[in-house]
């Protein structure tokens, strides 16, 4: 069979139109894939921000199907990853007629373990009564599924304790000694990747592999010919998360918890043993208490300044030491003692490195969680890492995603990756967003660091949603200001009457309230970060979207402060070639949350007045979507009494 051309494929009467339901012809979309098709031609790479309704992700899948070679596809999320392997995928696959084969790989915590599963039957503990119940749906699914995928049982819930106990982590699994090794399935799950022509990935577990060895994608690296990014933006982010070093005091309860299991089993003569275990977990929660509150991001400076925390930090070192001694005397007993000792050695080295790091590229910091505490040492750049990978061995990179650019300049984008050769594509979307929406900024707006400030961003939106009758987003930068937010809103409905349902981000997971969302049709959500990007509400149920802030980075974030640090003493304009451009593009995600297809129309309120105030402003909204603008309410009442809306 002749390969059909590209300008086959996307025609109005071609491929994709015949087989695929609602497809329509966009140029956009070809020039898209014909740039993708020279990339992957060429083992070269590329950058390429396509607008909200291009229609990306066909036009990165038909040439990597036609390609013929080996493809790694990496998504922001493993929602989206479901979305590719479940749904797109099988559809252009379909479409072309080619005989490719689709294999998807996660990470190891998406997959029952048998041998943790039979594990947490005989041991009998649960955090719950769900738990004990969960227990015994997840044993029934483990007999009957394939591949042993979390996300295929919807009756247990994603966030239930009894996950973490049925499931292996890099740290406890058995490998090659496990007594279910063939049956595993992570094992079964890298075979299938192995041999197929496509593997669908996502991002934190490409960058996991890259650096740990661990999650399989490091073998399917080698043969593969592309590697494409899709939600590239997110890239920066997780990648430092793995060019630098992590070790958290969870990571020593969990081997504290697998510890007490192989006490209670095998080892219960060890009287040396079960002092030392409970010893490590005391002092892991004391380590905890040196903090006052969660959620706190401090810089190394700070954390040594706090009382009690280096004092609190070598004693926990002493009892990993004191442990990692105990199990060396057990391990020749049990393969799961023996890799308890191998994890205890890992742990101290850890500690210890993260304790001696003096790299300047690397920034130290503290990472404050409800239980437990993370210590970072997080690269103040990936490029120099990320770079080493690009140029390994000849292949295409793709990088793609609708927010890369500032103003359609790539330059930040590139320099954070290490992708100053790539060749760059920017495609607007083809919606009429002059004709299907309005950019409202409000006037009257104090400064956004005054105290008044979220108050007078909910009297300037009162009106707003009485004229849209709900069906709004209210996205704010901090969690802070959400809850404030919606504790004004919420009294201010009581007060005028205002029948729109009011959601909370929190209340429940993301995925029921977009459900509650949709099916109420009226709603107002009020969310945070968890709203800003990977958000889909086509039609009237989402007809405003407004933000509070522009969504600089907290300055005393310590990774962005020694970024800023760090720029500044290279003589380099910090703000504008830093922060700024994370704001666009953190903005341009929010604001892509409201024109979703051709038929969507909506306001997008921005109530920061630096949007107007500040020369830098100018800049910002000319890197959102051409949205009609004004800053007159009666505009927008007007906007929402016109047929299309009634």
């Amino acid at each position: 069979m002749t390969t059909p051309t590209l300008e086959q494929v996307f025609a109005k009467d071609g491929m994709l139109a015949k087989h695929v339901a609602g497809f329509s012809e966009r140029t956009q979309q070809l020039e898209m894939a014909l740039a993708i098709a020279d990339a992957i031609d060429n083992n070269s790479q590329l950058v390429a921000e396509a607008g909200t309704g291009t229609g990306k992700t066909f036009a990165y899948l038909v040439p990597a199907l036609l390609s013929g070679g080996k493809v790694i596809i990496s998504t922001g999320t493993k929602n989206l990853q479901d979305q590719l392997f479940s749904r797109d995928l099988p559809n252009v696959r379909d479409a072309l007629k080619v005989p490719v084969t689709v294999a998807m790989l996660k990470g190891r915590a998406n997959y029952v373990c048998h041998y943790h599963l039979a594990r947490a039957a005989q041991e009998g503990r649960f955090a719950s009564r769900d738990d004990a119940k969960y227990l015994h749906v997840i044993q029934t699914f483990a007999e009957n599924s394939k591949t042993g995928d979390k996300s295929e049982l919807n009756s247990v819930p994603e966030n239930a304790m009894i996950w973490s106990s049925v499931t292996s982590t890099r740290d406890n699994c058995l490998g090659g000694d496990c007594l279910n090794y063939k049956e595993c399935f992570v094992m079964e799950a890298r075979k299938q990747a192995l041999a197929a022509d496509v593997v669908v990935v996502n991002h934190h577990l490409f960058f996991a592999d890259v650096m740990l060895r661990d999650e399989g994608v490091a073998e399917l690296l080698p043969t593969a010919n592309t590697v494409i990014f899709d939600e590239a933006h997110q890239l920066p982010e997780v990648a430092g998360l793995f060019f630098g070093e992590d070790v958290s005091s969870g990571q020593i309860l969990e081997l504290a918890h697998d510890c007490t299991a192989a006490y209670l089993s095998v080892a219960k003569d060890c009287q040396a043993l079960g002092q030392a275990v409970p010893l490590l977990e005391k002092a892991a929660k004391d380590f905890r208490l040196v903090f006052a509150y969660e959620g706190a991001r401090l810089p190394v400076e700070k954390a040594l300044a706090l009382k009690g925390f280096e004092g609190a930090l070598t004693h926990l070192l002493g009892q990993l030491e004191n442990l990692a001694q105990v199990l060396e005397t057990q391990a020749a007993r049990d393969s799961l003692l023996e890799k308890c000792w191998q994890r205890s050695l890992a742990l101290c080295e850890l500690f210890s490195r993260w304790q001696a790091a003096t790299n300047q590229n690397l920034v130290r910091w503290v990472e404050v969680f409800s239980h437990t505490v993370q210590l970072h040492a997080t690269p103040l750049s990936v490029a120099e890492g990320f770079g080493k990978q690009l140029n390994a061995q000849s292949r295409a990179w793709v990088f793609t995603s609708a927010t890369l650019a500032v103003k359609s300049d790539f330059s930040h984008y590139q320099a954070q990756m290490g992708l100053q050769d790539a060749k760059t594509g920017f495609w607007e979307s083809p919606f009429d967003y002059p004709a299907q929406a309005l950019l409202y900024v409000p006037t009257d707006m104090p400064d956004p660091n005054s105290p008044s400030y979220t108050a007078s961003v909910v009297a300037a939106a009162l009106p707003v949603l009485q004229a849209s009758g709900g069906r709004a987003f209210v996205l704010s930068t901090s969690l802070r200001a959400m809850r404030e937010i919606h504790a004004l809103l919420k009294e201010a409905f009581a007060e005028m009457g205002i029948e729109s349902p009011l959601l909370l981000q929190g209340d429940s997971s993301r995925t029921e309230l977009l459900d509650r969302f949709r099916l109420l049709g009226n709603a107002v959500l009020v969310g945070s970060q968890s709203f800003w990007e990977g958000v889909d509400v086509r039609g009237e149920a989402l007809s405003v979207v407004i933000i509070d802030k522009l969504p600089f980075a907290p300055p005393d974030d310590p990774v962005l402060s020694a970024r800023v640090d760090k720029l500044n003493s290279e003589g380099k304009n910090a703000f504008m070639e830093y922060q700024l451009p994370y704001s666009v593009i953190t903005l341009k995600q929010g604001a892509g949350r409201l024109i979703r297809d051709e038929k969507d129309r909506g306001v997008l309120m921005l109530c920061d007045p630096r949007l107007i105030s500040k020369s830098y402003g100018k800049k910002i909204w000319q890197s959102l979507p051409p949205f009609k603008r004004t800053r007159d309410l009666a505009e927008v009442q007007a906007f929402f009494q016109t047929p299309d809306q009634a």
